[in-house]
Formats: C-alpha cells, structure tokens, sequence
C-alpha cells in the first residue's frame, strides 16, 4: 500500500508516493534513476548498496522507505557539493588520486562508508580504516589503493 513518505534526497526534501515495505534501494534505482547505489548481495553483507541516511553508512537494501521517512539521504551522485562542476568530496578525490578502483562496482559503497568513517573519527589509523571497510566487498584487488586514499581523504579532510 502507497504511503506519502517525506524524504530528502541529495539535499532536496521530496514527498515520494511510495509503499512503505518498499526498500530503499529499488526506489533510489528504479523511481528516481540514481543507479550509483549498486544493487549487489541485496542481503546487507556487500556493502555495494551503501547510502548515508543522517550522516551515517546504512545498507539502502535493508532498509524500508517507511524508515527514512523526515531523514536526508545521500547517494554517490549527491556526495560531491562543491560549487563548481567536477568538485569532488575528499574521499571521491582521494579514490580518483590512487586510482582506487578497477571495476568500480563496489566504490560508491566504499566512498560512502569511508565517508561516515571520516565524520566519526577524523583521523583513522590503518587497522581502523581496514576495519570499518571489512563489511565492504571488493573483488578486485584494490584494497591496498583504498586504504592509502582514505589516509590522504583524512588529511585533505584535516586529520590524518
């Protein structure tokens, strides 16, 4: 059943008519075309469809639109907000700067996380950054590349 659920997605307060059992994910996807939140285990373990809700990393396949109802909701493709085209958020600079990827399927999950890590502890040290990306799936091979680019996020951030 449809509810009108108030949300506000990549800075904009939306009234999305939507059924409140309805995960994140899909409404993200489908409804509204933001396909940087990857679809991936969609049972929480892959960390591909991390979205931030309040500031804080959240699994968008395992939470229901009736939970994010009056909170913000930040995707990949509201991350960067920088006044000028191309002004990326650190951590989206930093993964770009060590070529912190290769298929990129799980980065937008990496680059959200990093970021909630950052917001919480500004100046991580290898083990924690390994530790809060663990939950994060990548099969390529760049973890090495990720945890040098959340150090130099740290720094350009002003920790690390």
């Amino acid at each position: 059943m449809k509810h009108s659920i108030e949300v506000t997605i990549n800075g904009v307060q939306q009234t999305l008519d939507v059924d409140g059992d309805r995960p994140l994910l899909w409404v993200l996807r489908t409804d509204m075309g933001l396909t940087g939140t990857k679809y991936g285990c969609g049972i929480g373990l892959c960390g591909s469809c991390v979205v931030l809700i309040d500031g804080v990393a959240a699994r968008s396949c395992q939470i229901f639109m009736s939970e994010v109802a009056g909170k913000e909701v930040t995707t990949i493709e509201g991350l960067a907000a920088g006044d000028e085209p191309g002004d990326l958020h650190p951590v989206q600079q930093a993964f770009m700067e060590h070529d912190a990827l290769q298929c990129g399927y799980c980065t937008p999950g990496m680059i959200l996380q990093g970021v909630s890590l950052l917001t919480e502890n500004p100046d991580p040290n290898t083990e924690e950054i390994v530790n809060a990306l663990e939950g994060n799936l990548c099969r390529c091979g760049a973890h090495k590349r990720i945890v040098q680019a959340m150090h130099t996020a740290a720094k350009m951030k002003g920790g690390g």
